[in-house]
C-alpha cells in the first residue's frame, strides 16, 4: 500500500533507541547526533526503497563524510516478509554499497515510537535530537539543466550548519510499514 509521510513536527524530541544491526553490533541513536543525524527507515523488498538504493547509498556517503550520523532502521515484521529478514538485510546493504549501519527493529517499538508509516521515511534531527526534516530523497522535478535535486542531503546539510530544516518539504512515500499481526 503506498503511503505518504506525515508533515514535519519541527522540534519533536526523537526518542533514544538501541538497536543491532544483524552481525550482533548494537547502535544507540544518541551516540551519533554530534553534527545532526538521518534516520532511514527502509527494507529490502520494497520496490521504492530498491529503485533508490544506488542513490540512497551514494547520499549517505555524502552526510557522513560531513560528519552527519546516518541510521538506518528495518522495522517490518521480517516473520512474515522473508525477505526482510536480517541475513537479507546484509545481502541488500552489501549489493548496494550501505556503508551506515543497518539495523533490525525486531519487536517495531522503535518504528512505533517515531511513527514511521512507510519505507522509505527520513526523519532529519539536529544535535539536540530535534526533528527538522522529514521529506523525501529528492525532488522528482526538472532541476537545473536536468540535475537532479538532493532535497535529503541539502536539508541535512542546513541542519547540519544552522539546526534548523528548511520549511518547504515534500513528504516522502512508500510501501507501509509491515506490522506484526494481531
Amino acid at each position: 500500500m503506498l503511503l505518504d509521510t506525515p508533515i514535519c513536527d519541527y522540534g519533536w524530541k526523537a526518542p533514544d533507541f538501541t538497536l543491532k544491526d544483524p552481525n550482533g553490533q548494537s547502535f544507540t541513536m544518541s551516540d551519533h547526533l554530534s553534527n545532526g543525524l538521518l534516520i532511514a527507515f527502509i527494507c529490502n523488498h520494497c520496490p521504492y526503497v530498491r529503485t533508490i538504493a544506488d542513490r540512497l547509498a551514494q547520499d549517505m556517503d555524502l552526510l557522513m563524510s560531513k560528519g552527519i550520523g546516518v541510521l538506518a532502521v528495518m522495522s517490518n515484521d521480517y516473520r512474515d516478509y522473508a525477505e526482510d529478514a536480517p541475513p537479507r538485510m546484509l545481502e541488500f546493504a552489501r549489493s548496494n554499497g550501505f556503508t551506515f549501519p543497518y539495523l533490525v527493529d525486531e519487536d517495531q517499538t522503535v518504528g512505533q515510537a517515531y511513527g514511521a508509516v512507510c519505507t522509505p521515511d527520513f526523519f532529519g534531527l539536529n544535535s539536540e535530537g530535534m526533528l527538522q526534516y522529514r521529506g523525501r530523497l529528492e525532488n522528482l522535478g526538472p532541476g537545473l539543466a536536468g540535475e537532479r535535486q538532493p532535497e535529503l542531503v541539502n536539508a541535512m546539510l542546513q541542519i547540519a550548519e544552522t539546526g534548523r530544516g528548511p520549511q518547504d518539504q515534500i513528504p516522502s512515500m512508500g510501501c507501509s510499514i509491515k506490522w506484526t499481526r494481531g
